[in-house]
């Protein structure tokens, strides 16, 4: 089972520096990626956050790309919220850089405040994201594409990937599964999935791949996850978030603890039959674990990546 990560990019600008804390911890977990000789990359999407910092998805992997290397990168796209040419052109550019075949991670997006800052009908985003992906996956492969939805008569772009690019379609309700199997190269189950749940999805997920005559890729899980070198202080922490609310999620759909719990814990979706966990860093931590938590985190996510090798 491969270990990837997703790296969190949400941050307060709170401050007299404010606005440099997020880039900065992103490239921190980045290079801890690194040194874990992790299997994998990507950060996230997301619109409109202000106050709250968002570090945009494109150029930061762009300026990943200049210490990452001979492993596979990508980032997610919350479809219905760009443009499919733009889309298409930033994944053709960013694919060229990297090495091998770059991930695009796709997702609907939620919530109006996106939607509406965005200028883009909520309730609209499902047929939107299913002519998105059609487009962008035809400019990606070099076509000349036209689609009335979106008024483009002759659109062709280029660079595109050399390697090609693999679509991780996003989705947690069985709609959303049986769109994964449908369009995607494989889906990507979501952090929230407990291992009973994950159980379900999974059947779901092969059934719809049955249905369509499709082979997935592979089948990757993000995990959120927590991991210090005593397992007592990561069970302390994480026991106080969860008992918080953290994020709404259940007990079970979190790892926290040392590298060899966490690697445990996580072994459980590999007998699953998911062949990727891409875990995140849990967020935020306590000040008192000190700025540099999540990064160590990721650094010890290099002894689970081993134990579970």
């Amino acid at each position: 089972m491969r270990l990837g990560i997703s790296i969190g990019t949400s941050f307060s600008t709170d401050g007299p520096d404010g606005q440099r804390l997020g880039p900065r911890a992103v490239l921190a977990q980045a290079r801890a990626a690194i040194g874990a000789d992790l299997d994998s990359l990507t950060v996230g999407d997301h619109h409109a956050t202000g106050p709250s910092g968002y570090v945009q998805n494109v150029p930061i992997i762009g300026r990943i790309l200049a210490e990452w290397a001979g492993r596979q990168i990508g980032c997610l796209f919350l479809v219905p919220l760009w443009h499919p040419v733009l889309m298409a052109e930033q994944i053709g550019t960013l694919a060229a850089m990297a090495d091998g075949r770059f991930i695009v991670q796709a997702g609907l997006g939620s919530g109006h405040a996106p939607f509406a800052a965005m200028g883009v009908d909520l309730g609209r985003r499902a047929p939107v994201f299913e002519e998105s992906v059609r487009v962008v996956r035809a400019l990606l492969g070099g076509e000349t594409v036209d689609s009335q939805r979106f008024g483009l008569q002759g659109a062709r772009i280029a660079p595109t990937p050399p390697e090609g690019v693999e679509w991780w379609i996003c989705g947690g309700v069985p709609r959303a599964i049986d769109r994964a199997a449908r369009l995607g190269d494989c889906w990507y189950a979501n952090a929230d999935l407990t291992p009973t749940s994950a159980a379900r999805a999974i059947s779901l997920y092969r059934d719809a791949c049955a249905t369509h005559g499709k082979e997935p890729v592979r089948v990757p899980i993000r995990k959120d996850v927590l991991i210090r070198e005593r397992r007592s202080e990561a069970e302390r922490v994480g026991d106080a978030l969860v008992a918080a609310g953290y994020r709404g999620f259940d007990r079970a759909a979190v790892a926290y603890g040392d590298p060899a719990s966490v690697a445990e814990s996580l072994a459980v979706y590999g007998d699953l039959g998911f062949t990727d966990v891409i875990i995140r860093a849990m967020s935020p931590l306590p000040p008192e674990l000190g700025p540099d938590a999540a990064a160590r985190t990721v650094e010890l996510a290099g002894e689970v990546r081993a134990l579970l090798a």
